[in-house]
């Protein structure tokens, strides 16, 4: 068996919490680790998903944590984006679901900010799992 627990670090962005707002997650730190996958685990909207009821998320990266720029397609991994969307959670049938993004873009710092339109209450928490780490094993 390989051994995998010696060489990630999850680190949680949001937890567990219903999502009614919207709010900036900023200063994400990759330093030591070569890659990144953002986990989010969405449950089930006590309103309705629609055009005008939806939870939206765009992607920043940035080299010294001070000037971000959107994460663009080549930085992602199996996801097209458009000005920095990473996720639109906008209909019946993305909530109660599991989200993974992959980033590749080889910047130290992500910023996400997740914006909340009309009325969302929906169960969400976000986790980072840094992996290939520069030493092994990982605290």
């Amino acid at each position: 068996m390989k051994d995998l627990y010696n060489k990630v670090e999850v680190t949680s962005i949001l937890d567990p919490i219903a999502v009614t707002a919207s709010a900036t997650y900023t200063d994400i730190d990759l330093k030591g680790f070569n890659s990144a996958c953002i986990v989010m685990n969405c449950g089930e909207d006590g309103e309705t998903l629609g055009a005008f009821h939806k939870f939206v998320g765009v992607l920043y990266d940035s080299a010294d944590g001070v000037t971000y720029a959107v994460v663009e397609t080549a930085d992602m991994l199996d996801l097209t984006v458009a000005s920095g969307v990473i996720f639109t959670i906008d209909a019946v049938g993305e909530d109660n679901s599991i989200y993974k993004f992959g980033y590749v873009g080889g910047k130290r710092y992500l910023q996400l900010i997740s914006t909340v339109t009309g009325t969302v209450s929906m169960p969400t928490s976000i986790e980072l799992i840094k992996s290939d780490p520069e030493n092994a094993p990982v605290d």
